[in-house]
């Protein structure tokens, strides 16, 4: 009980992260919620799918925030939004499945693994638009991308944010309509991967309010202030240039995957 006080207060930085950037809410929440859970008297062989199931539960009101925020400007595509998230509710459901009965010691390094890949996509500030048009963001391979993006989403957590603002960007989408369009289908990724976590039988020692595998004090108090910051978040996308951002984002990153590496 002690701890709960903390999840409002993971719940600020991750809307202000999945408003301005499009990405990170999720990443900082799986890494801190892995290091918090256990004295939550999670048992240990369920705090790497609960840290995910978590997450996603609450990236559903945070990523519905920031992407009415951004709706409200006129700035997601969602042409692009109907092709992309049947593939990665697809691919949501299925690798939250298959989390939770081979979850293994491997699955905290694949977390630590993706935090580095993230942290040198934003270093690199990769990728460059190979266009200054936006085009061929609509049609069956972008939901087929879709089906690997939510699977990836579902395995670590996150709204798959990292993946689909990049693909866009690619493609000639503007930055700011691009994570727009990614807010819009994270909340499709994170509501089809919370169902499947929260359906599965999970071991019998999970605490209190426990929801299969969602644990819903983090899952809820991180959505109480996370709804109120994604907005806050949007309008500095719109208004701010966000690379020195990324940048702090990044180191952080790297630190987070450091801490949970030893932990391992």
């Amino acid at each position: 009980m002690a701890a709960w006080w903390i999840y409002p207060v993971l719940g600020v930085a991750a809307g202000l992260l999945s408003g301005l950037l499009g990405i990170g809410g999720g990443l900082l929440l799986v890494g801190a919620l892995i290091l918090l859970l256990p004295a939550q008297g999670v048992p240990a062989e369920a705090i790497v799918p609960v840290a995910l199931a978590s997450s996603l539960a609450s990236i559903i009101l945070t990523g519905a925030s920031s992407a009415y925020a951004h709706q409200k400007r006129g700035a997601v595509l969602w042409q692009t939004v109907a092709w992309l998230t049947p593939g990665m509710m697809l691919g949501a459901a299925l690798a939250g499945y298959g989390v939770v009965q081979w979850a293994g010691a491997g699955l905290r390094w694949a977390v630590v693994a993706y935090c580095l890949l993230v942290a040198l996509q934003l270093l690199a500030n990769w990728p460059r638009a190979v266009t200054t048009e936006a085009r061929s963001i609509i049609g069956w391979p972008w939901t087929l991308a879709g089906v690997g993006i939510g699977a990836v989403s579902a395995v670590v957590g996150i709204g798959g944010g990292s993946m689909t603002v990049p693909a866009l960007i690619w493609r000639g989408v503007p930055a700011v309509k691009a994570v727009a369009t990614s807010a819009v289908c994270g909340v499709f990724i994170a509501l089809a991967a919370a169902m499947t976590y929260s359906r599965m039988p999970a071991p019998s020692a999970m605490p209190e309010y426990s929801l299969g595998y969602v644990y819903l004090p983090a899952a809820i108090g991180v959505a109480l202030t996370s709804v109120l910051f994604a907005p806050l978040g949007a309008r500095w996308a719109h208004r701010l240039p966000a690379a020195a951002l990324k940048r702090l984002f990044a180191v952080f990153l790297m630190l987070m995957a450091f801490v949970l590496a030893l932990k391992s």
